[in-house]
């Protein structure tokens, strides 16, 4: 009985054997003629592709892609200025809220609480201040609203503040009055 099962094994071991030595001469065939490409040289290859693009672009005087552009510099407005503090020109401001009251500038999206107190301490409190603004005070805003640059671009506060102050409103200004938005 055990002559048998001697003979299997054998057998077993001489196929598995012949299974290995097929296995590695297709991978041989498939993987071992491509060229040995490292995923750095691909990384590599991408960076310098976007490098190109990107000159090509400034050659032809125009602004580059977003995508790009924001791994360059903080330029929110497009003006090919990266923001600072001396960017644009300040908005005209108010002391206090007009008759006492502010508007609730957290129907606009992208004000929440504290952008909130940021845009008052500014001098800022309705929503008309904000739809007057033009690309030179836009770029003042965006370059001097600590911690939050650039918000003003990115979530167009004006176009929302237009529509604001003529009265009407806003899917997220709907959503503020109902109490839905958690602050």
């Amino acid at each position: 009985m055990f002559q048998e099962w001697a003979f299997l094994l054998g057998e077993i071991w001489v196929l598995l054997a012949l299974a290995i030595l097929l296995g590695l001469f297709t991978g041989w065939i498939i993987w071992g003629r491509r060229k040995d490409c490292s995923a750095e040289d691909s990384l590599q290859n991408q960076l310098n592709a976007c490098r190109m693009e990107l000159n090509k672009s400034l050659a032809r005087d125009t602004p580059p892609p977003m995508a790009i552009k924001q791994n360059i510099a903080d330029d929110y407005d497009g003006d090919g200025i990266v923001e600072g503090v001396n960017e644009g020109k300040r908005p005209e401001a108010l002391s206090d809220p007009r008759a006492g009251i502010a508007d609730d500038l957290k129907q606009i999206k992208g004000i929440g609480l504290k952008m909130e107190k940021m845009c008052h301490s500014l001098g800022f409190y309705h929503f008309d201040q904000i739809a007057s603004w033009n690309r030179d005070e836009i770029a003042w805003v965006d370059a001097n609203l600590q911690g939050f640059k650039g918000r003003v671009t990115r979530d167009e506060w004006v176009s929302q503040a237009k529509v604001l102050a003529a009265g009407d409103t806003t899917v997220f200004a709907q959503k503020v009055s109902e109490g839905n938005m958690n602050y």
